[in-house]
């Protein structure tokens, strides 16, 4: 007698599969409104019984939104959904807040394949509806301390980001003019390249006299700086150079400001740590570069805020650390397990599976900087054999937090199973 054939590869075990009672479905939120999100005009569903209008329109002007919060307050609403519509949606979140609602904001995407509901008024009732029996997942929202940590940030890496754009076009300009600095200064926003940049902006034609403005640490020789700075000065050119060089210079000093006001914000937020009593431990021997540090002790604050030395971790660096603190915060009661918190991150399998065939291999495409963050400190220790131990942080951080087994590392405070 032959034996029972097994699954098929990507079948769903059937003794885990579970039964669901579908005739009782109970509502959850009997309070619940529904808001259709737009630039100029949002769409507000309350429950039928509440108002003898229960879907109405209202501005998105501050006045408009005090209104809508009065209304959903004279109809007994203590719970709001809302779709998250690019950033139209902040301002009516911070007013709903400080009004005391309990605001939830959704995935798109998670509502949109479904069929009708295409007008606004439609689409604010369904959200009502679907809200009131718990069938929505919100998004994760960090606190406020670290939301304004989080927008200081931002604007730091687009100031970073404009920075380097500069940079990029001064280099077309001086190859355009066959001035080849580049090929020579590994990076021309480094000292060497400033102090050359700075001088033929004022006039210096003289390549002997500007190969002796490089640093004592440039491999290159003065003869082969000389030799790359013969070009043609062209005006047209050199006006594209001065002017990109004095934006950069405006960017750096932006940069500096905003650092200014990560550490004073850092400062107000509560310590998790007596540096007195338990100061940080030494720091390790790190191969990244310090040229983008900010200009005050971070990782000393990132320790008094963490408790933890969270750079002992291969591949974690203070501006990585920084940039996941900022997205994620130090709460790690949002996410179940790991397991959903990789999910989150867009690192956990998400393979499209049909008639018992696995279609589709891959992991969501997720705009996440707290993903991207880690997999760059991931990627930084290749060759290092730390991202092919099979219990490191870096495997952890590479290939998706839920591949690994217990017990699992030290990734971030908070989590009982990773400390």
């Amino acid at each position: 007698m032959k034996p029972p054939k097994s699954a098929s590869k990507g079948q769903r075990n059937p003794s885990k599969i579970e039964e669901r009672d579908l005739e009782s479905l109970p509502p959850l939120h009997l309070n619940a409104a529904g808001i259709d999100v737009g630039s100029a005009e949002h769409y507000v569903a309350v429950p039928a019984a509440r108002d003898p209008q229960p879907v109405q329109k209202f501005g998105s002007f501050t006045g408009d939104l005090h209104r809508l919060a009065g209304w959903l307050k004279a109809c007994r609403v203590d719970t709001v959904v809302m779709q998250a519509t690019g950033v139209y949606w902040i301002g009516l979140y911070q007013v709903l807040e400080d009004y005391g609602f309990d605001v939830q904001v959704v995935n798109a995407r998670h509502t949109k394949t479904l069929p009708g509901r295409k007008t606004d008024v439609q689409e604010c009732q369904w959200l009502q509806q679907l809200h009131t029996f718990g069938l929505l997942n919100h998004s994760f929202r960090p606190a406020e301390q670290i939301r304004i940590l989080r927008s200081y940030l931002r604007q730091r890496e687009n100031l970073v980001a404009a920075g380097s754009t500069c940079i990029q076009h001064l280099q077309k300009a001086l190859t355009e003019m066959n001035v080849q600095l580049a090929n020579v200064i590994s990076d021309l926003s480094g000292t060497t390249g400033m102090a050359i940049l700075h001088a033929i902006v004022k006039g210096e034609r003289d390549a002997y006299k500007l190969a002796d403005l490089k640093h004592s640490l440039i491999r290159a020789s003065r003869e082969e700086i000389a030799q790359s700075l013969q070009g043609n000065w062209r005006e047209e050119l050199l006006f594209v150079l001065q002017q990109n060089l004095e934006l950069y210079e405006v960017y750096q000093k932006k940069v500096r400001e905003c650092d200014q006001q990560i550490e004073a914000h850092l400062k107000t937020m509560p310590a998790m740590v007596n540096v007195s009593e338990h100061p940080i431990p030494p720091p390790r021997r790190v191969s990244w570069s310090r040229k983008r540090q900010p200009g005050f002790d971070l990782r000393g604050e990132l320790y008094r805020l963490t408790g933890v030395d969270l750079t002992q971790v291969d591949g974690l660096d203070v501006q990585t650390i920084q940039t996941v603190l900022s997205e994620v915060g130090l709460d790690m009661s949002a996410w179940k397990t790991e397991k959903h918190f990789g999910s989150w991150l867009g690192l956990s399998p998400d393979n499209r599976i049909s008639g018992g065939k696995v279609l589709k291999r891959g992991t969501r495409k997720v705009v996440n900087r707290a993903a991207t963050a880690l997999r760059l400190a991931a990627w930084n220790l290749i060759p290092a054999r730390a991202l092919w131990e099979p219990n490191s942080a870096a495997c952890a951080l590479a290939w998706g937090l839920p591949k690994l087994s217990p017990p699992w590392p030290i990734i971030w405070p908070g989590w009982s199973t990773a400390c």
